[in-house]
């Protein structure tokens, strides 16, 4: 098992111990514990092209049989096109490592409008008794269902096509991110020249027009400032974190934001930034005895890697 450092918030000192989420003694700050790796560069079969193969975005969520699923996006295979497909690992709890392999999940439908090889950042909520996927093809973002939160079909539109919406042509729209808040849905993207997204919805069908949440400050202003937007409420009632990521590799850096607005993190401004942490793509979950987990890119992009996180006064 590969295990990596503690993680501290950087441009902050919050490194000593204390309450977590039930805490009331002041703005939570995420504290990240050991990292160890849970998934590996995978045999691809027909489509494998060994050491080049590179993870992306993926996402981590519960089955209906309780085990925890876990879907990634692999990049430079040889499926052709973008090269891209979604690959899946399985696990009966959170803290394991090196998850067991599934096999190839999906694979682009260019019949649905889909580009050939483009399939990312699939991100899965459950809402009541389905499982949502929501994922991009290169410039839109898709959804798929899920009934036992293992198998997805997807959901097309009338036009018999399977995106949901674009933040525009040549804009690069991807990354989404599914929030599930009391009285609506909300998608969190990026596209453009480093701008994160968000559009609501009241029943996952029809979506508003696009806001703009987060933009330029320190994290700059360029294609890859705003990337694998993450938007988690640690504390019911409480501050919302946007972490928005910048690098990947061994010089990876995400920006991590706190807000009491989940439609504002600074726009052109710093006013809720909070830090920045040497990781890249996170993905933050919960399991059922109410521990939080951050996933995260392992440095050299071909496997993934998580630790316990803390939310600290």
């Amino acid at each position: 098992m590969r295990l990596y450092g503690a993680l501290g918030l950087l441009l902050l000192a919050c490194s000593a111990p204390g309450p977590d989420t039930e805490s009331e003694n002041g703005p939570l700050h995420p504290v990240v514990g050991k990292f160890w790796e849970v998934a590996r560069n995978p045999n691809l079969g027909a489509y494998d092209n060994g050491d080049a193969q590179e993870f992306t975005d993926f996402t981590i969520w519960r089955g209906a049989d309780g085990s925890w699923q876990l879907w990634s996006a692999i990049r430079n295979t040889t499926i052709g096109g973008a090269s891209r497909l979604f690959y899946r690992w399985e696990a009966p709890r959170l803290p394991t490592a090196y998850w067991s392999e599934g096999g190839i999940a999906m694979v682009a439908d260019t019949t649905v409008g889909e580009t050939a090889g483009g399939l990312d950042a699939p991100h899965v909520q459950r809402v009541g008794d389905v499982w949502n996927m929501v994922y991009g093809e290169g410039e839109e973002i898709c959804r798929a269902t899920s009934m036992d939160g293992k198998n997805f079909q997807r959901v097309l539109q009338p036009s018999g096509m399977s995106a949901i919406f674009t933040e525009g042509p040549g804009m690069g729209t991807r990354d989404p991110m599914l929030f599930v808040a009391p009285n609506e849905y909300r998608i969190y993207d990026t596209a453009g020249e480093g701008a994160d997204y968000v559009r609501t919805s009241l029943d996952l069908v029809t979506w508003s027009p696009p806001a703009i949440v987060a933009r330029g400050g320190a994290a700059g202003v360029a294609p890859s400032a705003a990337e694998n937007p993450f938007v988690v409420q640690p504390r019911a009632g409480g501050d919302y974190f946007l972490f928005r990521t910048q690098r990947y590799g061994v010089d990876a850096q995400t920006t991590v934001y706190r807000s009491p607005n989940p439609f504002d993190f600074g726009v052109d401004n710093d006013q809720y930034l909070i830090g920045a942490l040497p990781i890249a793509a996170p993905e933050i979950v919960r399991d059922s005895d109410g521990r939080w987990f951050i996933a995260t890119l392992s440095p050299d992009l071909r496997g993934v890697q998580m630790a316990e996180l803390h939310w600290r006064p």
